[in-house]
């Protein structure tokens, strides 16, 4: 009986010793940060600049690969940087939603990347596009 006290008690010992050295190692490497996790356009007209910008900081000690960034949906098209993001450097994500859709925007991007703290990093837009005013200028010809 005190055999297998003895052994349970090292085995419990060995296993949170592994969990701390996991913990540890988990630390190191690349670590992605955003300066903000959702931008909002507000409300903006119908063709409006639909471009914004997310900053990407590694605040890991090694380099941070932006393997791939997805919009959820076509009217949503990010542009990651190709060349990795060196430990303590900054990178843009460029975002361009098509404005030509009235109504709300709720979208979101996902950068898949070899972050130990968020290898799948999600990012969201949000705002409102309203209709474009009628042109009440126009001018109709005459007859002549």
């Amino acid at each position: 009986m005190k055999k297998a006290i003895f052994t349970l008690s090292l085995l419990v010992v060995a296993m949170i010793g592994f969990n701390s050295f996991a913990q540890e190692v988990g630390a190191n490497g690349p670590v992605i940060s955003i300066d903000k996790d959702v931008h909002d356009y507000g409300t903006m007209e119908q063709g409006g600049n639909g471009e914004c910008v997310f900053v990407v900081t590694n605040t890991g000690n090694q380099p941070l690969i932006l393997s791939r960034c997805k919009g959820s949906c076509g009217c949503t098209v990010p542009s990651c940087p190709q060349e990795p993001v060196a430990p303590g450097q900054s990178a843009k994500i460029k975002v361009k939603y098509d404005t030509n859709r009235v109504g709300p925007i709720n979208k979101s991007v996902t950068i898949t990347s070899n972050a130990g703290n968020e290898p799948n990093k999600v990012i969201r837009i949000k705002g409102q596009i309203k209709a474009k005013a009628a042109d009440t200028n126009t001018v109709t010809p005459t007859d002549k």
